[in-house]
């Protein structure tokens, strides 16, 4: 143990200069670690020494640091996120390891994802599928009163925890089939119980299916791992609401 209760660690961070660049792990090590970093903290400090040695500095995202926009994208350890329960990796603190422990830190890895740069990769197929028909086009004018138009709590409710995906991509990166199924059904499903979104149903979830699959991902096979990996725990019950609207399209 290094002083003052500090961690000393090592890690193997994936380096790629871009989508047709091979990659590959390189080693460094993380000095003087304070277990109330968060890990970006952490990455921030490892980036100041490469820095000041001459070094490229490792490339990954990040905006908001407080669990809210989803930039954070690393699988470390094999896991989306860190792996921790509801957690984002700016909000993975250091205390999660101990001192002498060897940490690998990974893009995500799908098909839909090409790498920009290290950990950094392009989510504008998400994009995509919110574009396809993510949204409604109802002109409403001024702003309506907020009880002109009734809404039950369950409903309410049921959308609200749909409306919590923050498009962050650790669902697929945690689906073995690369499966954005979890993040699309989020976004079907808020809308497709709510009043303002049942006129458009039939053409959203047609139109968004389709740019899930010209995106490249995978289909779902109920591994729940995108449940598990989703740093806001968004259910896979939504994946059963997606499939049973697409049904509906059909008559």
């Amino acid at each position: 143990m290094s002083h003052d209760n500090t961690m000393n660690l090592t890690l193997h961070v994936w380096r790629q200069n871009g989508p047709k660049d091979p990659g590959k792990f390189e080693v460094y090590e993380a000095k003087n670690v304070s277990p109330d970093q968060s890990f970006l903290e952490m990455l921030d400090e490892v980036n100041e020494d490469l820095i000041k040695a001459g070094k490229d500095p490792i490339a990954f995202d990040h905006d908001c640091r407080e669990g809210i926009c989803g930039m954070c994208s690393q699988v470390i350890n094999g896991a989306p996120h860190g792996g921790q329960d509801r957690t984002t990796v700016c909000q993975l603190h250091m205390r999660m390891f101990k001192d002498g422990d060897t940490i690998y830190i990974e893009p995500w890895r799908a098909r839909a994802f090409p790498i920009v740069k290290d950990l950094v990769v392009d989510r504008a197929a998400l994009d995509t599928i919110i574009q396809a028909g993510g949204y409604t086009s109802a002109h409403t004018g001024g702003v309506a009163d907020g009880n002109a138009l009734l809404v039950p709590k369950d409903i309410a409710d049921y959308a609200m925890d749909a409306a919590e995906c923050i498009g962050c991509g650790a669902c697929v990166a945690g689906c073995p089939n690369g499966s954005a199924m979890l993040f699309t059904s989020a976004k079907v499903s808020q809308l497709a119980v709510l009043p303002q979104g049942k006129a458009e149903a039939k053409r959203r979830v047609q139109e968004m299916t389709g740019a899930l699959q010209e995106c490249g991902f995978g289909n779902c096979t109920n591994h729940y791992e995108c449940q598990a990996a989703c740093p806001k725990g968004i259910n896979v019950k939504f994946i059963a609401t997606l499939n049973r609207e697409y049904l509906k399209s059909l008559f």
